[in-house]
């Protein structure tokens, strides 16, 4: 999600509705003209910012559309799946300025966030919250605990699709001269399933499963990790502990072994809140292939 759309939404609808109120007060083409007969830029007012506007007001304030480029929420949700977000969730904000105007409440315990990455806010990524203001979120050899208290978890047998699971990698070049062939991708997807393994974790009311791979932990390499929680360190990533800052939130994918988080960049400010992920509406595998709908359903 490396794109905002409002950056030519907004402009667009702006200068489209300064032409039409022109014409609406001063020009007024339409009236003496006739439709069709007035300028061309006139025409596009009356005929497009009324949708503009429209759109522009859902998307900014109501439900905005994303999709999920990198398998770092697996199994929650895959490349290719498409999602609503609630905007107005954790505040309503102004598009490209994104200054709250409107506090409509804030993130709990296991929400699923869009959020704009704090070292490039152009990014929009996509993580589960882990802790809220104030918290001290605390891992120990596979237990997950939020001020001394651990998150509920229990091992679950979980079948992942077949299809889904050839899509964890991405095929095309990974590197120089490195190019990973669809073949290979979905060998390399098949063959990390095998050894995935699944748990049931529960925050708050909010139920899901998180996906790790055994003998692999990643947060040995976190480097946020290393320099806020020395226990990282000495015991390879299998313990760490952090406290989250007023105003910044701590999150952490759903594939924890996979999942460039908080871990390794930090803590998510409020400012930089999208909105709550709630709904996947469609999934469009990769390539020359149709969407399909068989994966629509709220997000937990």
């Amino acid at each position: 999600m490396d794109f905002d759309f409002n950056l030519i939404l907004v402009p667009l609808t702006i200068g489209l509705g300064i032409i039409w109120l022109l014409d609406k007060l001063t020009l007024k083409q339409r009236k003496t003209r006739g439709r069709g007969k007035e300028s061309l830029l006139v025409r596009w007012a009356y005929d497009f910012f009324p949708v503009l506007a429209v759109v522009l007001i859902v998307r900014s304030f109501l439900i905005e559309p994303f999709n999920i480029p990198s398998s770092s929420m697996v199994p929650t949700l895959y490349t290719g799946d498409f999602i609503a977000v609630n905007k107005y969730a954790y505040g309503v904000r102004l598009p490209l300025t994104y200054n709250k105007v409107l506090d409509t409440g804030a993130p709990e315990h296991g929400d699923v966030a869009v959020f704009r990455y704090p070292e490039n806010p152009s990014i929009y990524y996509i993580k589960r919250v882990i802790g809220l203001p104030g918290d001290t979120v605390s891992y120990n050899q596979g237990t997950l605990a939020i001020n001394d208290i651990p998150v509920p978890t229990k091992a679950v047998d979980f079948n992942a699709d077949v299809e889904l699971t050839s899509q964890l990698y991405p095929a095309g070049q990974v590197g120089p001269g490195q190019v990973l062939t669809e073949d290979n991708a979905v060998q390399m997807g098949q063959q990390e399933e095998s050894a995935a393994q699944y748990f049931e974790e529960t925050q708050g009311d909010n139920k899901h499963l998180v996906r790790y791979l055994p003998n692999m932990n990643s947060a040995q390499y976190a480097p946020f990790l290393q320099q806020e929680s020395p226990e990282v360190v000495s015991s390879e990533g299998t313990e760490w502990r952090i406290s989250v800052p007023e105003g910044h939130y701590f999150v952490m994918g759903d594939n924890r072994d996979r999942s460039a988080d908080g871990r390794f960049w930090g803590f998510v400010p409020d400012d930089n809140l999208a909105g709550k992920a709630v709904y996947i509406w469609m999934h469009k595998p990769p390539g020359l292939n149709l969407p399909t709908f068989k994966r629509n359903g709220s997000i937990d």
